[in-house]
């Protein structure tokens, strides 16, 4: 990395407040030009994408991809192997509380930084020297991370098509290329509807929020009320160790292994970051939408659990044969425990659940690829940048976040032994991907130390100890979820590829900067002075797009 490479943006301790361009100068902004476009203009960018959110949208995002019933039950699976009910109830509340400290660290980089790049830009302003290799690190973590997020969670909801199909049609199997097939046509709706306006997926979002209140609700009620048997509260601190590994500390690594329940399931809510071009009041309403997220999540993931553990038939007896099911284990306890019509539609209250996530999350993706393109990192960036004249969507990255997802998914035609390979692989990929690129801004906040100008919304005193709780944390979930989680490899599907996978995928990243990308990218671009500024805002006002240097 060359120390050398620098941004022609201040750093955190030169923002210029409401009134100054970014190279010091002052300036007059039109009348009726509204503080959120006047401080992305203070940022260096154009109000180019269309601002229609409202803070409960905001949030909407973040809820709708973090979404307990699609994490916590396409990956129930993987805490009854590892842990058990112990590591499903206990576990979500340990998890939970260092997730909060990571939400809120970035939450306040967030209100200092309110624009769609997020993470990238949030590190190249707050680095003091190589700024340039911090953005395009952070930035590559985050976008392998998101679409590894977005495979996973359409991925996850392609195996629940097969399986709704299998409980109405015995005779079909749901082999690996019909679940292909469904990703596919999952992957597509969700571009379909992330091409429209921006006003259609914050409303979708918005109903998202509501579907998986009250579906949890209903799913809650249900298990609580209508199963024959329910198992004691004992029960839920029961320890289960399917993973094969034996010692004496072997339920503990158990115990670690099965974190990734509840750590997968909270991952997503930078969506309210880079949301924040389309959000009013972005200041504040990104943060605000970043922690309530992420504490509405860990309240309403537990009681699930809790219903789903005490739902559980059978007792130990029957558990390693609900825990065999793979990501579809948390729908066959839906249908054990609420015998016909009941049970199925628990499925499907979930699978719609699953749909609205997908969507949020190809909403995130989409807008951290335009960003990541409009500093020119990614390769074909003026392809991706581009928005559509009517409806001020980046309908290309759109696309791209689609294309890119399938085909992190057709490995899965080739997997050894089920869903081992192909789902807890890109599980893992996604989870340690997005919280790595986390915890780099943050990091960075604690070097900023003093010079950081905070937003509107702060962490005052508390910001360093938070900050440091959250980037230890992180360094201990990258060792812990890239680590073999099963044993012993008989099979390519005992073993974690999730680590290989993305050292490959990052050193060709790293690479690639060494080689040649140090060379042109400088970090985050200045799109102009302010009055280059307002005509772009003009030409996409009058349907025109403005053509790219």
């Amino acid at each position: 990395m060359d120390d050398d490479q620098t941004l022609s943006r201040p750093t955190g301790s030169q923002v210029a407040p409401v009134g100054v361009t970014p190279t010091g100068g002052e300036v007059a902004y039109p009348s009726g030009m509204d503080e959120d476009t006047q401080r992305l203009h203070q940022l260096g960018y154009a109000q180019e994408l269309r601002r229609g959110m409202g803070s409960f949208s905001n949030f909407a995002i973040s809820f709708s991809i973090i979404s307990i019933l699609t994490g916590g039950i396409t990956t129930y699976y993987l805490g009854m192997d590892a842990g058990g009910p112990l590591v499903i109830t206990t576990g979500w509340f340990i998890v939970g509380a260092f997730v909060l400290c990571v939400g809120l660290g970035m939450a306040e980089i967030c209100s200092a930084y309110p624009t769609a790049g997020g993470l990238y830009y949030w590190s190249a302003q707050l680095a003091t020297k190589n700024k340039a290799a911090w953005s395009w690190t952070c930035g590559w973590f985050n976008l392998v991370g998101q679409v590894a997020v977005t495979a996973s969670i359409d991925y996850g909801l392609a195996t629940y098509v097969g399986f709704l199909i299998t409980l109405y049609h015995a005779n079909f199997h749901a082999t690996a290329k019909w679940v292909l097939v469904f990703y596919a046509i999952i992957l597509a709706a969700h571009g379909l509807l992330n091409t429209f306006r921006v006003k259609l997926v914050g409303m979708l979002a918005d109903i998202s929020v509501w579907w998986h209140l009250i579906g949890t609700l209903i799913i809650v009620v249900a298990l609580f009320a209508i199963p024959s048997q329910h198992q004691s509260v004992s029960f839920l601190f029961h320890s289960e160790n399917l993973t094969g590994w034996t010692g004496p500390f072997a339920g503990v690594y158990a115990f670690a292994i099965g974190l990734l329940l509840a750590q997968y399931t909270l991952t997503g809510y930078d969506a309210s970051a880079h949301m924040t071009e389309e959000t009013q009041g972005a200041a504040v309403e990104g943060p605000k939408g970043i922690v309530r997220a992420i504490y509405v999540s860990i309240i309403a993931g537990f009681v699930l659990n809790l219903a789903m553990t005490l739902a559980l038939q059978g007792g130990s007896k029957e558990y390693a044969a609900v825990a065999i099911n793979g990501p579809t284990a948390g729908g066959q306890v839906f249908v054990n425990a609420i015998t016909g019509q009941g049970g199925k539609l628990l499925v499907i209250i979930s699978m719609v659940a699953m749909f609205f996530c997908g969507m949020a999350s190809v909403t995130a993706n989409s807008r951290m690829i335009y960003a990541f393109s409009r500093d020119g990192a990614v390769p074909g960036h003026k392809l991706w940048h581009r928005l559509h004249p009517n409806t001020r969507s980046p309908v290309n990255a759109v696309w791209l976040a689609v294309v890119v997802a399938f085909l992190l998914g057709v490995p899965s035609l080739y997997q050894v032994g089920g869903y081992s390979v192909a789902f807890f692989a890109i599980v893992s990929i996604g989870t340690v991907g997005l919280y790595v690129a986390y915890a780099i801004p943050i990091y960075l906040r604690l070097r900023a130390g003093d010079s950081f100008r905070p937003g509107p919304w702060s962490l005052g005193r508390w910001s360093k100890p938070i900050g440091w709780i959250a980037v230890i944390w992180v360094v201990i979930i990258t060792l812990l979820f890239f680590a073999p989680a099963f044993w012993p490899w008989n099979t390519a599907a005992d073993f974690n590829w999730a680590g290989p996978a993305f050292v490959i995928v990052m050193a060709a990243v790293f690479i690639w900067w060494v080689v040649s990308a140090h060379k042109w990218f400088k970090g985050p671009k200045i799109e102009g002075d302010e009055t280059g500024l307002e005509e772009i805002e003009r030409e996409y006002a009058a349907g025109i797009i403005p053509p790219e240097d």
